[in-house]
This record gives C-alpha cells, structure tokens and sequence, in this order.
C-alpha cells in the first residue's frame, strides 16, 4: 500500500475502527489528492511535499476530533453524483438513497411536480431532477445556509431547481401544488442522542437532526397537513423516518385520511420509508 495510505492508517488507529480508517485513508488520497486507486494498490511511491504532508497532518487532526471527513473535504458522492457539503447541511446517507430509488421507480411519466420540504444540502431534489423523466422540482428550507448549499449543488449538477425558504412549522405556506411531496425531516428524539456517533453529535446542524421527545411526528404531522391542500388529487408523499416510528407514522397518516399507506425497510432491515396517496 502508499506509505501516505499507511501512515493515515496508523494515525487514526484508536480512534475509529481498521475498516473505517482504511475507508478514510483512501477517501483522502483519492478525493483531496487525486491519486488514483490503482497508486495505492501498487504501492507507488508518492513524493508528498512538506506542503501536501501538512495538509494531511491537519486532516488527521480534525479527523481525530471527529469531525467528518465529509466536511472535512467539503464534498461528499450521493446516488452517484457530487455535492458540496458544509456543517450547515447533513450529510448524505444511503438510507436516503434508497428513498430516491423507491421514488423513480415509482413515477416514470414525464414532466412530474416534486417538492422536497427540508432539503438541506439539496440532495433529493438533485438526484431526482437527474434521474426522473424531465420533473419540475422545487424545495424549501427554514436556513438560508443549506439553501444556499442547496442552490450551489444544483448549480454543480446543472439542475433547475425552485429553491425557497419555508417554515413548514408557521403559517405562510406558498400556494402551489404538487404531484409528490418528499421530506427526510428532523426525526432523532432528544432522548436518543446518548447513542449517537460524536461525529454526528458534535458537527452537524441539530436544526435537521432534532425532535422533542414529546412530540416525534411533529414534522410529519404538519407535512402531511401542508400535503392535503397541495398535493394534486391522488399525489403521492413520501417520507425517510426514524425506525423506532414506524407504526405510529402510518397510524398518523392514516388518522387524517391517507391512503395505500406504504411501509419499506432499507437495506439494514430497520423500517425507514413511507409511501401514502392523497385522499
């Protein structure tokens, strides 16, 4: 292996597991450096300058205060495209894949109104004006931040995307209507955050992450609400939700009139997704 890739790897042993090190190190050399897979595996020697050394050294410190490689490198790869992330943003993770994956299979005509509530970093709607057939696609946010992310992304991805900040939880909803809503929103409990990793914990925004203990569904509740007067007859929403809610969320939806109301587990088996129909 690259004695670089060996040296990150020991640098960080102890601090996360070999296999998560070594993922690290290659992520490293191949994002920040451009050096190929096939360098590492041959174990070319790399003449790092004392300049490139140092930057590694301070990648190596910040790793080792956890704080994400992901915006560390300032950029992360989500269903097989680029995006900017900073720690206004969370950052993309496979489960949320899978919900873009349930979605294009799902709706294949042409020209499909999709909103993202929530959208963050701009991930969904990116990978959905990319892989759906010519969709008209907008999103919201409460942080100017993450729309300013989010604008960013699809400008890298050469989408055309009607970004707009909303607070869902308020009163000033814009009037339009949609085909589909999609949302991935803030579902972690406060009670469950002694069992989160530090580098989730400490670095990205609580804004996304966090929900009362006493009220779990409260985004969903008032999603599904906003999706009774904007979703077209027979629209679609679908949600990414915390696993331990599963039940409680289709109860939800089917209590204010939804229909064909859709539970999927990804792929770790936990359950993650939810599809309903408009009444």
């Amino acid at each position: 292996m690259h004695p670089i890739y060996t040296y990150i790897r020991q640098e960080l042993s102890g601090f996360y597991p070999d296999a998560e090190a070594a993922a690290m190190a290659k992520h490293i050399l191949t994002e920040k450096f451009q050096l190929s897979a096939l360098d590492l595996y041959a174990g070319k020697d790399m003449n790092f300058s004392s300049e490139n050394l140092s930057e590694v050294n301070d990648i190596l410190t910040r790793l080792k205060s956890y704080e994400p490689l992901q915006y560390i490198i300032g950029e992360t790869w989500f269903c097989g495209f680029r995006f900017k992330v900073t720690p206004s943003v969370l950052i993309p993770r496979p489960e949320t894949a899978e919900l873009i994956d349930w979605i294009v299979n799902d709706n294949k005509r042409c020209g499909i109104h999709v909103l993202d509530i929530g959208t963050g970093s701009g991930c969904i709607p990116v990978s959905l004006s990319l892989m759906m057939n010519s969709p008209a696609v907008s999103a919201w946010d409460i942080s100017e931040q993450a729309l300013s992310v989010a604008s960013e992304n699809a400008r890298m991805n050469n989408v055309d995307i009607a970004f707009s900040r909303v607070d869902v939880l308020g009163t000033d909803i814009p009037d339009i209507k949609t085909d589909i809503i999609v949302s991935n929103p803030p579902y972690i409990t406060d009670s469950e955050k002694t069992d989160m990793e530090k580098n989730v914990l400490d670095w990205e925004p609580d804004l996304a992450l966090f929900v009362p203990d006493d009220d779990p569904l409260r985004f969903y509740r008032r999603i599904a609400e906003i999706g009774l007067d904007i979703l077209n007859c027979d629209g679609l929403i679908y949600f990414e939700i915390n696993r331990a809610y599963g039940k409680e969320t289709m109860e939800m939806l089917f209590s204010m009139g939804y229909k064909n109301i859709e539970l999927r587990k990804d792929l770790s088996g936990n359950d993650r997704m939810i599809k309903a129909v408009r009444p």
